[in-house]
C-alpha cells in the first residue's frame, strides 16, 4: 500500500536538537554570547562533533504557553532553514529578546546565521591559545620547545 500524498514535513531532527539540561548548562557555562535585536545566542564549539545542534530557551515571562510555543516554532525554523551556511560542530542556545514587536521569519533568519559568525569570532578573539600562545597553568613553560 502506498502512503498517502500530502505535504512533506520538514523538521529539525532530534539529533540537532540539545535536549538535557546538563548539555543546555555546558553550553551556558563555555560558551559566548553574541546579542541581536530579536534574541542572544550562546555558542559553543562541540569537543567530539556531533553535527550543529540547537537548544531553546523562552521563559514564561514572554506570555502563555500559546505565545512561547510560536517563538520556539519561529526559532526553530529560521535555525532550520540557515543551518546548512553554519559551522557543523557548534552547540547553539537560542535566547529570545523580550519586544513587544514581534519578529518576522525573515528577521529571525537574517539574525541567526549573524550572530553565531559573531559570537566565533568574539571566541577568536579572547582565547590567546589559538595561534600558538602557551597555556596558562603550565608553569610558564612551551611543552612544544621541550619545556625550560
Amino acid at each position: 500500500m502506498t502512503e498517502a500524498a500530502g505535504p512533506q514535513r520538514y523538521k529539525l531532527p532530534s539529533a540537532a536538537r540539545l535536549h538535557a539540561s546538563r548539555e543546555f548548562q555546558r553550553v551556558y557555562k563555555h560558551g559566548v554570547r553574541a546579542t541581536g535585536a530579536w534574541m542572544t545566542a550562546v555558542v559553543l564549539r562541540q569537543m567530539e562533533p556531533k553535527g550543529i545542534r540547537l537548544g531553546l530557551s523562552v521563559s514564561k515571562d514572554h506570555g502563555s504557553a500559546v505565545r512561547r510555543n510560536k517563538i520556539k516554532r519561529l526559532l526553530r525554523e529560521a535555525f532550520r532553514l540557515e543551518r546548512i551556511s553554519l559551522p557543523a560542530d557548534i552547540d547553539v542556545v537560542l535566547i529570545p529578546r523580550q519586544n513587544e514587536a514581534h519578529a518576522t521569519l525573515v528577521e529571525l533568519r537574517r539574525e541567526v546565521p549573524r550572530l553565531v559568525v559573531q559570537a566565533l569570532e568574539q571566541r577568536r578573539r579572547n582565547n590567546p591559545h589559538r595561534g600558538g600562545a602557551p597555556r596558562k597553568g603550565n608553569g610558564g613553560r612551551d611543552e612544544r620547545r621541550g619545556g625550560a
